[in-house]
This record gives C-alpha cells, sequence and structure tokens, in this order.
C-alpha cells in the first residue's frame, strides 16, 4: 500500500485537461477488453463522502456501459440473506470483454456489517479468513482484480456532509446509515485496519487513493487502474460514411410536423 501524502489542490483546467487524456486511455482500454476477451473487476472501497460516486462517474463518462458495468448493490433481501454471502455479488463477476466497477462490494461485511453488528463476530473473523482464498481463486481463473480505498479525512468528510444537508441534489446521498456511520469514525478506523490485515495480499493487493482533493483523487485512481492492465491500442479501419441513397425519398419533416411537441422552455 502506497504511504505517499497528497499533494495540494488541483486546479480544474489541469484536471479537465488530464481527465480528458486519461479518458481517451479508458477507451483504448475498452477496445483491448472487448478484442481480448478479458474480464476484470474493480472494487472502489471507502468511507462515506470519500469521492466513490463522482470517480465512478469519472471512468465511464466516455465509455460503453456494455463493457464498463457498474454495480451498486441495495441491502440484502431476505432471500439473499439467506443465500451464501459471496452469491449476488458472483452473479454480477464479468464475462469475457467486461469491466465491472463494485461502488462498494463483498467489503461490506469487513465494513459497514461490521460496525453497525449487521453480522456477527464470527461471521465478520470467517469472511476476513475466506476472502483471500476467494479472491486468489477468482485471479488463478484469469479474472483481473484491482481493489482501491478512498481515504478522506475527518474535517473533509465533515465539509462533504454538511454540503449535503442543505444541496436539494446531494441530500438523496445522505442516508440515515451515513449519519450513524459519521459518529463512528475510530470503529470504521479499526476496521478498516483489520480488513487490510487480512487482505492485502500479494495476490490482490490494496491500494491507497488519498481523497481530501476529489479532482486528484480521481485522476490517481484512473491512471492506476490503467497501470494495472497490459492493454495495448487496437487499430480500426477508419470509417467512411456511405451516401444517402434517394431511391423512395420520403419527407420525413412533415410526417411530425402535427405530432405533439414538448414545449420549448429553453
Amino acid at each position: 500500500m502506497s504511504k505517499k501524502e497528497p499533494a495540494g489542490k488541483l486546479k480544474r483546467k489541469a484536471y479537465e485537461k488530464e481527465l480528458r487524456n486519461l479518458q481517451e486511455e479508458l477507451c483504448h482500454l475498452q477496445d483491448w477488453i472487448k478484442a481480448s476477451g478479458e474480464r476484470v473487476i474493480v472494487v472502489l472501497e471507502g468511507r462515506d463522502a470519500a469521492g466513490k460516486g463522482g470517480t465512478i462517474k469519472a471512468i465511464t463518462e466516455r465509455v460503453s456501459p456494455r463493457v464498463f458495468r457498474v454495480v451498486a448493490l441495495p441491502a440484502p433481501s431476505d432471500r439473499e440473506k439467506s443465500q451464501m454471502y459471496m452469491q449476488r455479488y458472483v452473479e454480477r463477476f464479468p464475462a469475457g470483454g467486461e469491466i465491472v466497477i463494485f461502488d462498494r462490494s463483498w467489503y461490506n461485511r469487513a465494513g459497514v456489517e461490521y460496525v453497525m453488528g449487521f453480522c456477527s463476530p464470527k461471521q465478520h473473523k470467517r469472511f476476513l479468513e475466506l476472502c483471500p482464498i476467494v479472491e486468489k481463486f477468482l485471479i488463478e481463473n484469469g479474472t483481473r482484480l484491482i481493489k482501491i480505498w478512498l481515504e478522506v479525512g475527518q474535517e473533509e468528510q465533515e465539509k462533504r456532509f454538511k454540503a449535503r444537508i442543505d444541496d436539494p441534489v446531494r441530500q438523496w446521498k445522505l442516508s440515515p446509515m451515513d449519519i450513524e456511520s459519521y459518529g463512528r469514525w475510530y470503529d470504521y478506523s479499526r476496521a478498516r485496519d483489520m480488513m487490510f490485515e487480512y487482505t492485502d495480499t500479494d495476490d490482490a493487493p490494496w491500494h491507497i487513493v488519498h481523497s481530501d482533493d476529489k479532482k486528484r483523487a480521481r485522476l490517481n485512481a484512473i491512471a492506476h487502474i490503467l497501470s494495472q492492465i497490459p492493454y495495448k491500442k487496437v487499430d480500426h479501419a477508419k470509417v467512411k460514411l456511405p451516401s444517402r441513397s434517394d431511391k423512395k425519398k420520403y419527407d420525413d419533416r412533415a410526417s411530425i410536423a402535427g405530432r405533439r411537441r414538448v414545449e420549448q422552455r429553453y
């Protein structure tokens, strides 16, 4: 795990320029994943308000959702609670030619479930012991697994929570569970460190991205993902648009002239 401290805040102009470059590389990665049939899982974990959603948006906004699939599961149903713990996650694992990004993952058991008492200490310990074995099996069977932990500081998390309270377009991000977790900072710290102790392995290491600066965190996360996959640029034949045929010419504008239209408010 990297111990390098974060640099200063990144300016928007520099961020947008570098993000564009990295998103172009993600498009090259996408082509290579489709051509090679590789399977990739990216696990994004971190405290509430660490920036997982914004990082995932930066990763996926220029690529196809059919190649980059995002999985953000709700709380398990009664039926899912009766299943083997990993079962509902395994069902979402990638097929050939896919990258699956988990916005929180099976590591819920090492974090929120453990801290909030949704699993027993025995279940928690059993998960920590078995998780590296399952991940090793997954990797040996040809799936690339990239695990990223977004580390946000106390002051920055508080700032983001307060911003969500008053902003109508962010209020949906502030759940009762988030409020409860806010008061359990050190419980989550201990749970995080225990998770690292058991599951930061040579086969599936954790990599920490400091996320007090959201822009810098997004760039570092994307650059890290790209560095973990030996992709190559796939050459494509240059596309040339064909001529449009005038056979059976049709006045398509007139056909919609009398239809209902959306009011032009803007």
